[in-house]
């Protein structure tokens, strides 16, 4: 039941991601649906109150709960806490608090301080992410670079297509949101995504399934590099029928399917 109601969270709050977990065996989705639950779960926190303090409690209420999990102590019920304390060990426990600590820059309006802590956001929040499901599907340590470059880089792809909502909303997104700028970073992370098929070569049929949820992210940050208007206009994305069926493929070509 702890397995389902995170599934269902997943589908709710990331369906995108729960799309993804629903194309790997029934074996990934026991380790990938906890964690993505954990990651809906600490991504809107920031956005459920008007409230700066109630918001950082709330990212203080999974930090103490990463912190039980990562120390054996008795950890605080809740229908996300009990399968994560089932799935992850004290390196991802640990790892996973870097997570919820970068999503402080979302309880603020505060642009990011300079291109390095926008470079850190996304690998916390994205890399981190990735890293740890491969890791605990069973990707050997030598991994850890290349699989958290491409979680940076889907993360990259996913933030991109946000931007306008988060302007409408009154943040300031971008260290440089001239075309240039906005060009540069799609090609980079296009680059780091690229590389998806050659990392899954070298991971655990089983690991693989973390690099699923990367199956749009070339596409889409290749389109944004053609057309960086796209980002402000909010029109970044897939065609439902391509997207269907890059999923399909990727899942084949990862070779969960």
């Amino acid at each position: 039941m702890s397995l389902t109601a995170c599934a269902q969270i997943v589908d709710r709050g990331d369906p995108d991601r729960f799309r993804a977990a629903m194309a790997c065996p029934p074996q990934a989705r026991e380790i990938l649906f906890p964690l993505y639950a954990f990651n809906v779960e600490v991504s809107r926190a920031p956005w459920v109150t008007q409230e700066p303090m109630i918001a950082e409690m709330r990212l203080q209420w999974w930090r103490d709960a990463l912190d039980e999990i990562a120390t054996g102590k008795p950890v605080r019920a809740h229908e996300v806490t009990t399968p994560l304390t089932q799935t992850l060990d004290t390196e991802a426990a640990e790892a996973l608090d870097a997570v919820v600590a970068s999503r402080r820059w979302d309880v603020y309006k505060d642009a990011f301080e300079d291109a390095q802590h926008f470079v850190e956001y996304l690998r916390n929040t994205g890399g981190t992410l990735m890293w740890q499901a491969a890791r605990l599907l069973g990707a050997p340590d030598d991994q850890k670079l290349a699989v958290t470059n491409i979680g940076a880089a889907t993360a990259t792809s996913r933030y991109l297509a946000a931007v306008s909502a988060l302007e409408a909303s009154g943040r300031v997104p971008l260290v440089n949101g001239t075309r240039e700028g906005i060009t540069t970073l799609a090609l980079n992370a296009a680059a780091d995504a690229g590389s998806a098929r050659k990392v899954a070569k070298r991971l655990p049929p089983q690991a693989r399934a973390a690099l699923i949820e990367a199956w749009m992210a070339k596409p889409i940050l290749l389109q944004i590099a053609s057309e960086p208007a796209r980002v402000a206009d909010g029109a970044v994305g897939l065609s439902p029928l391509r997207d269907r069926l890059r999923l399909a493929r990727w899942a084949m070509t990862l070779g969960l399917r």
